[in-house]
């Protein structure tokens, strides 16, 4: 990861902290919402602009280089074996889940049928794979990186190719807050990179917007999955029924 992106994760991380809003840095710069969150997103900010956001959250710009830094420390991936220890116990995942979206302790032990004593053993397991705190009282803090990801095809990623995928796509999507969009045409290489950027951008604007409900009740916290996928290809029966093979290569 980029320091650039590094420091502009953390600069958002700050914002949030202190619930300034996109709107009040837009106030700040004399810029459109718009044009700050596209700052955000192609991490365009000048020097100058970057020391206007500092001190509206009243930091010098060494002092977000220093909270980057600590930032840095925190895990942004687990091993292989931590992920296969997760996926091996499924009450570990679930709350392992549910306090990656800040659901609080006692909130976790009201919705699922888990008892406070297995409940606080998961807790010490996860505080031992380093994502989280356990602290007095059972509170928790959270202390993986803004940028923690799943291993690429590692055990999670598997997991929910292999189990969560099929029964998320076993719906009709004609419910309420459901869509499902199937497109598909002949483009170019240019315009399917320009796509896969947007849906880069559109998985980031999620993930921000899951943050920023954080602040929210959890009766009013609904949990969401979004599945975009792009990829050049033909289906099979169609491949079949050519008289010469496609050779072309995309990459």
């Amino acid at each position: 990861m980029s320091q650039t992106r590094q420091l502009i994760d953390t600069l958002k991380q700050e914002l949030r902290k202190r619930r300034i809003t996109y709107r009040k840095v837009s106030e700040t710069l004399g810029l459109s919402e718009t044009s700050v969150k596209r700052l955000f997103s192609e991490e365009a900010f000048s020097i100058k602009r970057l020391e206007k956001v500092c001190e509206l959250l009243h930091l010098d710009l060494a002092d977000l280089v220093q909270l980057m830094q600590e930032n840095i420390e925190l895990t942004s991936q687990l091993t292989r074996d931590q992920e296969l220890e997760l996926v091996s116990d499924v009450k570990l995942l679930l709350v392992a889940l549910l306090v990656m979206n800040k659901i609080k302790f006692d909130d976790i032990l009201k919705i699922y049928n888990i008892s406070e004593p297995e409940g606080i053993k998961l807790l010490a397991r996860l505080d031992r794979m380093k994502m989280i705190e356990l602290q007095p009282g059972n509170r928790i803090k959270l202390i993986i990186a803004p940028n923690f990801k799943w291993i690429p095809n590692g055990p999670i990623q598997q997991f929910f190719v292999g189990t969560v995928q099929q029964e998320f796509l076993n719906s009709s999507f004609t419910g309420p807050g459901e869509l499902r969009i199937f497109a598909s045409g002949m483009i170019s290489r240019s315009a399917n990179a320009d796509l896969i950027k947007k849906i880069q951008h559109l998985a980031r604007e999620m993930h921000e917007m899951n943050i920023e409900s954080e602040s929210l009740p959890l009766d009013e916290r609904f949990g969401t999955s979004l599945m975009m996928a792009i990829r050049p290809w033909e289906i099979s029966v169609f491949e079949s029924m050519r008289r010469i093979k496609d050779n072309r290569i995309f990459g």
